[in-house]
């Protein structure tokens, strides 16, 4: 049998960590500073000392292996190397248990493999602020230390043997596999294949499939097939939305019911903020019940959640029932269960983000992994949104207020620089040339005391002062990864008051490179939407991969079912939209008289749709309307469609691109028919045409204006539309309520299977 492999880090966690959970603030080391800590410390040793030493050892059928930082044969010394910042005092116990049995592993596989009878083990901490190295050293000999890995080997073999028992048992079932339903959707079996074909090959594939083939399970059920032969650990399904989670469990619940005792474990990821159970505690076992003695009961929780999860799905409410049986945290569980899980499923930024849970853990245990991203066309704004970092100087004002005076002076000198900035302002809004490296130079500064200040006082909450902490770490983040894919602009506040000042942003344009490295750690990465076209676009800014693939799956209806037509004698442009609305509110309520019934209408603002309701109303008030309203909720945004029945009758009024243009089902007469009063091209103002010039800059070929605004907005158009036909048997009509829907390049990005009139294809 093939051993089960283990890094050091995850044994010495599973079998030594113990106590509360701990999260009261305390700066860490960010992963660079870590990187730039252990390489010093490297550089300060002698020419013989051997850094980064891969180490493994082997007991039964257990395989150990990593890298210890650095050993000297000459004094006999290995050493495990530990940045951190503040005090050295503050470091928790249980952490120092942990990192002593990561050297003890380390020294025993050591020991072993150079045949030494003893070793000096040293626990190196650096701290990041003085750059001072505190030594922390033991001798030990060879036979203590291999009892040692015995001991947590024996510890974690009874659990690496289940594992490995649920592996086989799990390739076994996948390989028998049948799909769940008596046979494929029209475009659903090449939809399967193309994805089956992607995970064989290694390949990225970009899907786009058309609404009420069953994308979903088209997609997961042939990943699952793939994963016995291509010795896949996990499937990660992505989603941008909750509703995207929702179908993916779903069809997960499926595959689980058509095979008795499927030994598949499926994980739902969460928001901390939607899992937390109590909301009003802080995250350390002195506040929070649920912290205290955490990791004394999670080895019991782990067990009960990866037994439940052989017969159900460890979604949110079963995750929760699991973890308050064994008094734990649920959002923390559910991170611990990633390691030990088949398919998880969560937000984009699980795994497209820059410190992201998912990536993180498939980079350190080097696990082979299949990535879906459902409804992919909402990575472009959602990995721009990832890699942009801001900040407001009004919360840089309400931080001064709060701050003690040991940081007074350092928060000064950021305004100031700060001022300078805004002296120096031309515009409203103005790109910056490059970095304004002084302005970092002061934010970095501000960050160390800002840390060093945190360590000394871990008890104290400042919401003001930790809130533009946060948001300054993630500017200085990003602003060492800054270059020509972002922008570096400046804005006045938008507030109305004289002091607002203004609000500096490192605006992400192109996420290319930060995505595409993600793309390349996966096997495989299907990345699936009704709307991906122009595929070229997507690869652009998306960074795929050269040999991506591509399918265009045939949709399964027929051109009667769907009436299109395009009403020429409107136009919804900027200048024309007050003379545009008697003409939509006639074409609006003819349709709903020749053909009463539910509707959805779409308009670009939440403006132009109150002035458009406003009109409807005051004319045709025996007709029931609805209308989206700003910042809904997701149960005000239920209670909106719920109204929405077969017995209904009504139009509801919305915009284009919010939450009911897209992931919204209301098949058969729950919606008959849509308007579209736009062509969804995004607004033209000074940041989207300076995105648009970067664009020019980076592409070349004018791409600029289509990849800014012409693409964008026909996608939103076209989601929209895809709500009214969901299934094979469904009927409805759709008005393209512009003139400029007559153009053949419009025309060319909308889906083939429409015939369009009057102004039809030419």
């Amino acid at each position: 049998m093939k051993p089960y492999t283990v890094a050091v880090r995850a044994l010495c966690e599973f079998t030594t960590k113990q106590g509360d959970l701990d999260l009261r603030f305390t700066p860490a080391p960010c992963a660079q500073e870590g990187i730039e800590g252990h390489a010093l410390v490297a550089s300060r040793r002698p020419a013989h000392y051997q850094a980064e030493l891969a180490l493994s050892g082997q007991y039964q059928d257990l395989l150990v292996r990593g890298r210890a930082d650095g050993f000297d044969a000459q004094l006999g010394r290995l050493e495990e190397v530990k940045t951190f910042k503040g005090k050295i005092e503050r470091i928790p116990e249980n952490h120092r248990l942990l990192h002593w049995a990561q050297l003890k592993v380390y020294g025993a596989m050591l020991c072993r493999a150079q045949g030494l009878a003893e070793v000096e083990l040293a626990l190196v901490y650096f701290n990041i602020g003085s750059q001072q190295e505190t030594l922390l050293c033991e001798r030990h000999a060879a036979a203590d230390l291999q009892v040692f890995f015995e001991t947590l080997c024996g510890r974690f073999l009874a659990w690496a043997q289940q594992e490995l028992a649920h592996r086989g048992q799990r390739d076994e079932a996948l390989s028998a596999l049948a799909f769940p339903h008596s046979d494929f959707r029209p475009g659903q079996r090449d939809l399967s294949t193309a994805v089956y074909r992607a995970a064989q090959t290694g390949r990225c594939l970009m899907a786009q499939a058309p609404t009420g083939i069953g994308k979903t399970v088209g997609t997961i059920f042939p990943l699952l097939k793939a994963c016995p032969g291509q010795q896949l650990d996990k499937v990660f399904f992505l989603t941008a939305k909750s509703a995207g989670r929702g179908l993916a469990l779903e069809a997960l619940h499926l595959l689980k019911k058509s095979v008795s005792k499927l030994p598949l474990r499926a994980l739902e990821l969460v928001a901390r903020d939607k899992a937390c159970e109590h909301p009003d505690k802080a995250c350390h076992g002195e506040s929070c019940p649920l912290a205290q003695g955490f990791y004394d009961r999670l080895g019991a929780a782990r067990e009960a959640a990866v037994t439940f999860s052989t017969d159900g799905l460890l979604d949110r409410g079963a995750l929760r029932e699991v973890a308050l049986a064994h008094s734990v945290c649920p959002y923390y569980l559910s991170q611990e269960l990633v390691r030990w899980s088949d398919v998880v499923v969560g937000d984009y930024n699980y795994y497209f983000d820059v410190s992201a849970l998912l990536h993180g853990l498939t980079q350190a245990n080097q696990w082979r992994v299949a990535v879906l991203v459902d409804e992919a066309h909402n990575l472009v704004e959602r990995g721009r949104k990832m890699y942009t970092a801001e900040l407001d100087q009004t919360s840089l004002r309400a931080a001064r207020l709060a701050a003690p005076p040991a940081l007074k002076k350092a928060l000064d000198r950021l305004h100031r620089q700060w001022n300078e900035l805004n002296k120096a302002q031309l515009s409203p809004y103005q790109v910056l040339d490059g970095l304004p490296l002084k302005f970092v130079a002061h934010l970095q500064l501000l960050n160390s005391a800002l840390a060093d200040y945190q360590a000394e006082h871990p008890t104290e909450v400042n919401a003001a002062l930790q809130g533009f902490y946060f948001e300054a770490l993630h500017f200085t983040r990003m602003a060492e990864l800054f270059g020509p894919h972002s922008l570096c602009d400046l804005s006045k506040a938008d507030t109305g008051l004289a002091r607002a000042g203004s609000v500096l942003c490192l605006r992400n344009v192109l996420p290319a490179p930060f995505l595409g490295p993600r793309f390349t750690a996966a096997r495989t990465t299907i990345l699936f939407s009704a709307t991906l076209q122009p595929m070229a676009y997507f690869a652009d800014i998306l960074g795929l991969p050269a040999d991506t693939a591509w399918v265009d799956v045939a949709a399964p209806f027929e051109a009667k079912q769907l009436q299109v037509s395009v009403a020429a004698h409107i136009s919804t442009r900027y200048q024309q939209r007050q003379a545009s609305l008697p003409a939509i509110v006639e074409l609006m309520a003819r349709q709903f008289e020749a053909q009463p019934g539910n509707y959805l209408a779409f308009f670009s603002s939440h403006d132009y749709l109150q002035e458009a309701a406003a009109l409807f109303e005051s004319l045709h008030g025996q007709i029931s309307i609805s209308k989206q309203t700003r910042r809904m909720t997701e149960q005000e945004q239920q209670a909106f469609l719920s109204r929405l029945t077969p017995d209904s009758l009504g139009i509801a009024f919305v915009v284009l691109g919010g939450s009911f243009g897209e992931a919204v089902d209301l098949p058969g007469k729950r919606l008959i028919g849509a308007f579209i009063a736009t062509l969804g091209l995004p607004q033209v103002n000074p940041v989207n045409e300076q995105i648009k010039l970067r664009l020019d800059q980076l592409m070349g070929g004018g791409a600029g204006y289509n990849y800014t605004y012409f693409y964008p907005g026909l996608q939103k158009v076209v989601q929209a539309a895809g709500r009214v036909i969901r299934t094979v048997s469904d009927q409805g009509v759709l008005h393209l309520m512009d003139d400029r829907f007559g153009r053949r390049e419009v025309q060319a990005l909308l889906p083939r299977w429409w015939q369009v009139a009057p102004g039809g294809r030419s």
